[in-house]
C-alpha cells in the first residue's frame, strides 16, 4: 500500500483527486474544517490562535442561530454559522453592536442552461439564505463577488457579458425587497453595464440601504492579470477611488476581491473613515485560503 497522509487518504487515490476537482481541501470545505476534524481540541485551539490571533485576548465565540434560521438552513441545504467578535470598551461611548452577514454561494443550474434561467435559479437559491440572515437579525449583508452569474472571468469568453446589468437592474431590484423587509443594508457585487457611458462594463459593488434605496456604488480598482487569468477581458480598473458609505449601522467600504492583496487599498479606505471594509470575493480554496489568515491579521478593518 502507498504511504498515506495524516488524514488517512492514499496519495494519488481517486478520493483525493476528486477532492481537488470539486474545490475542496482533501474533501473538506475549508482549512479549518480539515484541522478541527483531525486535531485534538486543545491543539486545534492553539493552531487557530497562531493562524487567526485572538479576539480581545480570547478565542472567537460561537453563536447559536435562531431556530427559524436553522430550519431554513436544514430545509434548503446550506451551511449556517455565527460568531461573536468583541471590541475593547471605550470610556465615553456605549458599545455599538453590528450584526454582519456574509454569503458565499454556488450556481444553481449548469452553465449550459439559458442565461435567464441561470440567473432566476440563483435568485431562488439565495432567497432562503437571505431570509435566514434576516431571521438572525443581520444588519449588513455582503454577497460574494458577481453572485448573480457563474464566475466566468477566467475564461475570456465574451458571451458571459450578457449577464451584465445596470446598477438599478434586476439583481438590485431583487435585493431591495429584502433590504426593506429586514431593515438591512446589502452589498451586492455585480457585473455592471454602464448604459450612460457606451455600455462600459465594470465589476461593481452596489450598496443598498436599509430602506431599499441605493446609497452608492464602488468599482473594483485592481484587476488580476496572472498568467492566462486576465479579468480585463471583461472590465477594466474602476474609476470610483476609495469611497466610504454612511449607513444606518456605520461607515462601510468595499474592497472587491483582488484588491485585498494591495495594502494601500485598505489604508485608503481607513483614512477615508471606514469602520468596516468588506471584501466580496469569488475564488477557490487552494488558491487563496493560505493568504486569508495573513491578510486578516494585517488589515484590521477586513471582513
Amino acid at each position: 500500500m502507498e504511504k498515506t497522509d495524516g488524514i488517512g487518504k492514499e496519495h494519488g487515490s481517486t478520493e483525493e483527486n476528486q477532492s481537488f476537482k470539486d474545490g475542496s481541501i482533501c474533501g473538506y470545505n475549508s482549512l479549518h474544517h480539515l484541522l478541527s476534524a483531525n486535531l485534538k481540541p486543545q491543539l486545534y485551539q492553539e493552531v487557530s490562535r497562531l493562524l487567526l490571533g485572538l479576539n480581545c485576548g480570547k478565542a472567537l465565540e460561537t453563536i447559536v442561530p435562531p431556530e427559524s434560521a436553522k430550519a431554513l438552513s436544514s430545509k434548503h441545504d446550506f451551511d449556517l454559522q455565527a460568531f461573536k467578535f468583541s471590541a475593547d470598551k471605550e470610556l465615553l461611548r456605549e458599545p455599538r453592536v453590528v450584526r454582519v452577514g456574509l454569503i458565499q454561494n454556488s450556481i444553481a443550474l449548469p452553465t449550459t442552461a439559458p442565461f435567464s434561467d441561470q440567473k432566476k435559479a440563483i435568485f431562488e437559491k439565495l432567497g432562503p439564505i437571505i431570509d435566514a440572515a434576516g431571521a438572525s437579525g443581520v444588519n449588513i449583508l455582503c454577497l460574494q463577488e458577481a453572485w448573480m452569474m457563474p464566475f466566468a472571468f477566467c475564461t475570456r469568453e465574451k458571451r458571459w457579458c450578457e449577464f451584465a446589468e445596470p446598477v438599478n437592474g434586476e439583481s438590485t431590484q431583487f435585493l431591495q425587497e429584502f433590504a426593506l423587509k429586514y431593515n438591512m443594508v446589502i452589498i451586492s457585487s455585480i457585473l455592471e453595464r454602464d448604459i450612460n457611458h457606451g455600455e462600459t462594463l465594470w465589476n461593481t459593488a452596489v450598496i443598498i440601504g436599509n430602506h431599499g434605496n441605493i446609497i452608492g456604488k464602488h468599482r473594483k480598482n485592481h484587476i488580476p492579470r496572472v498568467g492566462d487569468f486576465n479579468e480585463s477581458t471583461y472590465y477594466m480598473e474602476g474609476n470610483t477611488g476609495h469611497p466610504v458609505f454612511e449607513t444606518a449601522y456605520g461607515k462601510i467600504a468595499v474592497n472587491i476581491c483582488y484588491g485585498r492583496h494591495h495594502p494601500l487599498n485598505w489604508l485608503a479606505f481607513g483614512l477615508n473613515g471606514a469602520e468596516i471594509v468588506f471584501n466580496p470575493s469569488a475564488t477557490v480554496g487552494e488558491l487563496s485560503e493560505p493568504m486569508w489568515p495573513i491578510e486578516v491579521i494585517l488589515y484590521p478593518h477586513f471582513i
